[in-house]
């Protein structure tokens, strides 16, 4: 097992696992917004955006683009598309798994 992979694999789950980023991820939808319309909305304070920023940024679900002093965020298409397919990878059932069935003993 490659722990490097799992790991990586897990920032996207992390991300996807605070109702505070699930918001923040539900704003980005309709499109770029700035740190501060996202501090506004949910009445958070800036380090504690700061903390989930990073966390979604790490995962590559969301990109940055920084304008003067304030930070614009966006959904980054290929995070996105990768945290679905890794999704549907780690949950699919495939014929060969359910034959290799191990029993306990």
């Amino acid at each position: 097992m490659n722990h490097g992979y799992y790991a990586e694999n897990a920032k996207v789950f992390k991300a996807l696992c605070d109702e505070n980023r699930l918001m923040i991820l539900e704003m980005l939808q309709s499109g770029e917004k700035c740190a501060c319309i996202l501090l506004e909305k949910l009445v958070i304070t800036q380090p504690t955006l700061s903390h989930h920023m990073k966390v979604l940024l790490k995962s590559g679900i969301v990109t940055p683009r920084k304008e003067g002093k304030w930070t614009h965020y966006s959904i980054n298409e290929s995070g996105s598309r990768y945290a679905v397919e890794l999704l549907e990878r780690l949950t699919k059932v495939t014929a060969s798994d359910v034959t290799e069935q191990e029993e306990c003993k």
